[in-house]
């Protein structure tokens, strides 16, 4: 596939330049951002139904972030003609949520994920290049390095903790 020039940089308005700068990013980027963003629900819902209980949520998750999860849930709810993120809890939370519950737990974190302060860094330091995408704009070539290496990482944390079957079992939130 060829690089796409974000159509914003063109000198003119063509109508392909948009489209076709959509499918660059989502075809080489967004999927990785997707990807990230789920294998972080899938490890902190994994870690903590082994540590603490399956109703981990209750428990490890900052009462704010309950209460705003809640509250979206309940906007999809009262809409059902709308397709919903999903059941648990996790799925109506962000991504900077989602390393608020990793860091306010990293002990719990450790002994699966010994870099898990790195991790709960490296998704910080996503969010920007994140947003950027996920506002459909497009990211600069140290953006698009950033979302490789993220998702490189990820994909290593993910075959580290699966190498432990006999301690835990990676389980997609239901």
């Amino acid at each position: 596939m060829s690089r796409a020039i974000d159509f914003r940089k063109q000198p003119q308005f063509v109508i392909e330049e948009v489209p076709k700068s959509g499918k660059y990013l989502g075809k080489r980027i967004y999927w990785k951002l997707y990807s990230v963003e789920n294998f972080y629900r899938i490890i902190i819902h994994s870690i903590l139904s082994v540590q603490i209980n399956l109703n981990w949520w209750v428990v490890a998750t900052p009462p704010p972030i309950q209460i705003k999860a809640q509250r979206l849930k309940d906007d999809y709810l009262r809409t059902p003609r709308h397709s919903i993120p999903g059941n648990h809890l996790i799925y109506f939370i962000y991504l900077n949520d989602l390393n608020e519950i990793a860091r306010s737990n990293s002990g719990l974190f450790v002994p699966l994920i010994p870099g898990i302060d790195n991790l709960v860094f490296e998704i910080e330091d996503i969010r920007l290049p994140r947003n950027i995408v996920a506002h459909m704009n497009f990211p600069n070539s140290t953006d698009r390095q950033q979302i490789d290496d993220l998702y490189i990482y990820f994909k290593t944390v993910i075959e580290d903790i699966q190498s432990n079957k006999d301690i835990i079992t990676l389980k997609v939130p239901k």
